[in-house]
């Protein structure tokens, strides 16, 4: 289990096993009924932990509130720059469709031939050879590099990613609030970067059913940030100066700020899901809902 998992009101760390071995992700999920194997797996148990203990370590602090930050929390931080340092050495490409530009591809082979080494950046050497199994984690949750699209199972790949290096003792439990405020935040701005340059489509996206096109975790996690709000309510964020005024202290309306820079028209239209979620009356409410969502999803 990660070494967040620990029951609450334990605060010893377990060492990680000495002798672990890794491998190569492949697919597993290949068929329908695949599912059911997923959802009963120690991985899924371990991934939803995971989503659902940060929830818990956000709840009602602002993304500029004081936290630790640790060693490889800076690391990753540094691995996200160099991505975004690629966008700019990569500009997108003269092509006569207006979707999905292929220099995106030639900036995805730089990170398919360097996530290893990148990945290395971050773990200490007496853990080298976990570096290619995680490393598939950190090259899937960037999008797809044929379809040029990107999606929430890209999402969750950077998730799974962070999650791994939990499982083999990078992160520790006193680097929750910078796991989400920091490295996935910064994720999150390099991914808005990738979408934005090279026109990328949303993957699997249900249109105007899904609650966004690109991104679902910062929902999640943002709405936690906003529980006990003594002012802000479900209500606000469909407020244009509420989020102009709070966007840069809470991811929930980073996200709202993001889909209004991207898409033109009312924002009931654009966004039905959210504007149904904005008649929600608490943020605890509307964080229950979207965990389940996940979940169903």
């Amino acid at each position: 289990l990660p070494l967040f998992l620990h029951l609450p009101g334990t605060s010893e760390e377990v060492a990680p096993p000495l002798q672990q071995s890794f491998m190569i992700p492949k697919k597993e999920i290949n068929m329908v009924s695949d599912m059911a194997k997923w959802k009963r797996s120690q991985a899924y148990a371990d991934y939803m932990g995971f989503i659902l203990t940060l929830n818990e370590g956000v709840r009602g602090k602002k993304l500029t509130c004081e936290y630790k930050v640790s060693e490889p929390i800076e690391k990753l931080v540094a691995l996200l720059n160099t991505l975004d340092r690629w966008i700019d050495e990569t500009p997108p490409v003269d092509q006569p469709s207006r979707f999905g530009n292929k220099a995106f591809r030639t900036w995805y082979a730089k990170l398919d031939q360097e996530a290893e080494k990148l990945v290395a950046t971050v773990i200490p050497k007496h853990l080298a050879d976990a570096a290619p199994e995680v490393a598939v984690y950190l090259k899937e949750s960037v999008g797809n590099s044929t379809r040029i699209d990107y999606g929430t199972g890209h999402e969750a790949a950077f998730a799974a990613f962070l999650c791994c290096l939990c499982k083999i003792g990078v992160l520790r439990v006193d680097d929750q609030m910078a796991i989400v405020f920091k490295v996935f935040n910064r994720y999150l701005e390099v991914m808005r970067k990738l979408q934005k340059t090279y026109r990328m489509e949303p993957a699997g996206s249900q249109g105007v059913w899904g609650l966004d096109d690109f991104q679902f975790l910062p929902f999640i996690w943002g709405s936690s940030q906003l529980i006990d709000h003594p002012n802000l309510e479900p209500r606000h964020f469909v407020d244009e100066k509420v989020v102009n005024e709070n966007h840069k202290d809470f991811m929930f309306l980073e996200c709202i700020l993001f889909i209004t820079e991207m898409k033109t028209g009312p924002f009931a239209e654009h966004s039905n899901q959210l504007w149904n979620i904005s008649a929600v009356p608490s943020w605890s409410k509307v964080n229950q809902g979207l965990i389940r969502m996940y979940k169903a999803e």
